[in-house]
């Protein structure tokens, strides 16, 4: 009989404790998510649904393109080589292009010797180094790593700075602000190899303290801003109109001492680029190192950026023209969206990022549409735009249409459309 029980009871189910510890797991879920603040869960989760919608295009438009009788071109193929060198893994390498090998040429040079290369600025591949032996030695897997840290900062801070600029009247706008400069034409490079997000990053950092009057912390983000790329310096002049609209605008000798008083951190914004002169100066004699070997490597020199922009526009090569219509469909609609007094440091800063990049002369032409991403207002404009009633589906539709148009050309390795 006790064999009996014990065979019955063996064939009778006991509680089924799945659905317990679903609830559980769930619950814990839920308490993890809730003590995450609501834009970092926000920010996180379209930062990670980006990286996975642009790694799986890529995927598939650079498997599609094998297919293609003479692809990649000849002038590409040096790039897929090195490509194939950083990783073979194709959702890794393509974040990898031109001047991403540079940089890692950069972040690789040891500090011990003479410095001879001074083309770029320092910060990006100096942050590299020390995570470098975290990453089995790979450098260029750090400068990738840098960048998509910073592209995850740089959207918490457009979050932020977005939601403050735009009013706070609607709980959107911290989001739409987000979404709009993502879908710039050639956001998808924030998240390759490049200075990109870097720069970025830095920069809203830079404005949303000075929104909050947090003066020293603006000139110490400025200070590595200013080392992050050679415009980084000229954004003291927007910073320092921030300061000048908290105080209503007011000009006068007995305002001064106050601007004084306040501002003084804005000196650090120059001092960064100063910085990076000294160490020319220090490893090769030359202050204006930097300068030479823009010359001497791109055939970059000053220009009149109006005459440079008038010159593509009115010229036989649709690329350049194409490229400059951008920049200026960039600036007329940070003209329109930036016009109220409040605004003014912003359009400020859209029209020097814009205007100095094409001051470099025609060189800049194949990596125009890279540097117009520094234009972050622009996704601020549209993000304020897109408040009207069936004008944010429209505007989010042609952005994307743009932008992946914009990167199938990227990775079908005609790169130096953008880069």
């Amino acid at each position: 009989m006790a064999d009996e029980r014990r065979a019955g009871t063996a064939d009778v189910p006991g509680p089924d404790l799945r659905p317990s510890r679903r609830a559980r797991l769930t619950s814990a879920g839920r308490r993890v998510a809730g003590r995450i603040p609501p834009p970092w869960r926000f920010v996180l989760a379209v930062f990670v649904g980006s990286k996975i919608v642009l790694s799986l295009v890529g995927v598939l438009v650079l498997t599609a393109w094998d297919g293609v009788p003479g692809a990649p071109p000849a002038d590409e193929t040096m790039m897929r080589i090195q490509q194939d060198r950083i990783s073979s893994h194709r959702w890794i390498s393509l974040w990898f292009a031109w001047d991403s090998f540079l940089y890692d040429h950069l972040a690789k040079l040891p500090l011990d010797r003479p410095w001879k290369d001074f083309g770029f600025p320092l910060l990006y591949p100096f942050l590299a180094r020390p995570l470098a032996p975290l990453l089995g030695g790979h450098t260029a897997w750090a400068l990738l790593l840098v960048a998509n840290v910073a592209l995850l900062f740089q959207l918490w801070f457009a979050y932020r700075l977005g939601a403050r600029l735009l009013g706070d009247e609607d709980p959107g706008d911290g989001r739409r602000a987000v979404r709009y400069l993502l879908l710039l034409p050639t956001a998808f490079l924030f998240q390759a190899a490049l200075t990109e997000s870097l720069f970025v990053c830095l920069a809203l950092a830079a404005f949303w303290y000075a929104e909050q009057r947090r003066w020293l912390v603006v000139g110490i983000v400025g200070y590595f801003l200013a080392m992050s790329r050679s415009v980084g310096f000229v954004v003291v002049i927007p910073l320092a109109l921030v300061l000048l609209r908290q105080h209503d605008w007011r000009l006068s000798p007995r305002s001064l001492p106050r601007y004084v008083r306040e501002g003084w951190p804005l000196l650090l914004v120059p001092a960064g680029w100063l910085t990076f002169m000294a160490f020319c100066r220090w490893q090769s004699g030359d202050w204006f190192a930097y300068q030479h070997a823009q010359e001497k490597g791109w055939g970059i020199k000053v220009q009149n950026p109006l005459g440079v922009a008038g010159s593509a526009l009115v010229g036989d090569n649709s690329a350049n023209a194409l490229r400059v219509w951008i920049a200026v469909a960039m600036l007329a609609v940070a003209a329109v969206g930036l016009r109220r007094r409040a605004d003014w440091p912003y359009l400020v800063y859209t029209v020097i990022v814009v205007l100095v990049p094409l001051s470099m002369g025609p060189p800049v032409y194949k990596s125009l549409l890279r540097y117009l991403l520094a234009a972050f207002p622009v996704a601020l404009v549209l993000a304020r735009w897109a408040r009207r009633p069936g004008l944010d589906g429209w505007l989010t539709a042609g952005l994307a249409l743009l932008q992946g148009a914009l990167f199938a050309v990227w990775l079908t390795y005609w790169t130096h459309l953008i880069i």
